[in-house]
């Protein structure tokens, strides 16, 4: 104590103020980071996020390297696979599928619901796919697509190292079935639905909104299946003047997922939140990400530049 009055005293007072004042005041994108640092602490998990803004090139990034389990966000990187196999010609978004009982998947969808023989276009499935995270459609769009290696080759092409897609629907379920609960399944980490970092999965929606994912036409068509999302209680949930076309991921209440891209007139700005290990309420999970989300809309909402 006694040193550090000595060397406090070899400077006099105005000097100590004059160097106070000089300090660099916190830029207010270091202000949004540490208003999300803050809600985020306010739920325990591991946390996630990558935002850019593409019209000013700021990012924000906590932790956006780490790979992690996707979840259903991997449903993105198999759409733009299939979107490449239709501009190759191997099939089209208007040839039709018809439903097996053997390719009904259990979880989230729609289409396990329906009698086998029915048809459904490949548009129906990307679209199902995506809004309602189908994990029928998924795993048909996989095996029509020649299986996981066929994306995994893709997201190698686009230089992405993290993002992977593990395996069908059908294995994760089976091996959740086969374990002592959800809570041991996720601690273990053995099965991941897919793998991925925030910060390349908001570089693959980056190359979906500037027409560079396959093509403009199919790029176009992605955004717009995306913006019908039905799940709304992460990204969008307090945000009301940017569109949303985003897609989810869930294994609640341990993983909670939400990547997008808030849209307006004047701003498109790329969000990507993942979570893991979180064993506390799925509500507040969603919620804390839904105020994320809300903090950098408004940052971009109020600015002139």
């Amino acid at each position: 104590m006694g040193m550090l009055r000595r060397t406090l005293l070899q400077f006099p007072i105005p000097v100590l103020l004059q160097a106070q004042a000089r300090r660099t005041p916190p830029s207010p994108l270091q202000v949004l980071e540490a208003h999300i640092r803050q809600t985020i602490q306010s739920v325990n998990a591991q946390w996630s996020i990558y935002m850019k803004c593409l019209e000013t090139g700021e990012e924000l990034a906590i932790d956006a390297d780490r790979q992690m389990d996707t979840m259903s966000v991997i449903k993105i990187p198999l759409m733009v696979e299939v979107f490449r196999q239709i501009e190759a010609g191997k099939f089209a978004l208007t040839d039709r599928v018809k439903l097996r009982d053997e390719d009904k998947r259990p979880g989230t969808g729609v289409i396990r619901s329906m009698d086998a023989g029915v048809e459904l276009t490949v548009k129906d499935l990307i679209t199902l796919m995506i809004i309602v995270s189908d994990n029928t459609a998924t795993d048909i769009l996989f095996e029509k697509t020649g299986g996981v290696d066929a994306t995994n080759a893709l997201m190698k092409q686009y230089g992405y190292t993290a993002i992977r897609a593990t395996a069908p629907s059908k294995a994760w379920f089976d091996a959740l079935r086969a374990a002592p609960s959800s809570a041991e399944f996720h601690k273990a980490g053995k099965n991941p639905y897919g793998l991925g970092s925030t910060r390349e999965l908001g570089s693959l929606l980056e190359k979906i909104k500037k027409g560079e994912a396959v093509s403009k036409k199919s790029s176009d068509m992605m955004l717009q299946i995306m913006r019908g999302q039905v799940y709304r209680s992460r990204l969008p949930k307090y945000i009301t003047n940017f569109t949303v076309p985003h897609k989810t991921g869930d294994f609640l209440p341990q993983i909670g997922n939400d990547v997008g891209i808030l849209e307006s007139t004047t701003r498109n700005i790329v969000v990507c939140v993942f979570t893991a290990q979180h064993f506390g309420n799925g509500n507040a999970l969603e919620d804390a990400i839904g105020r994320v989300a809300e903090q950098i809309a408004d940052y971009y909402a109020f600015r002139d530049k």
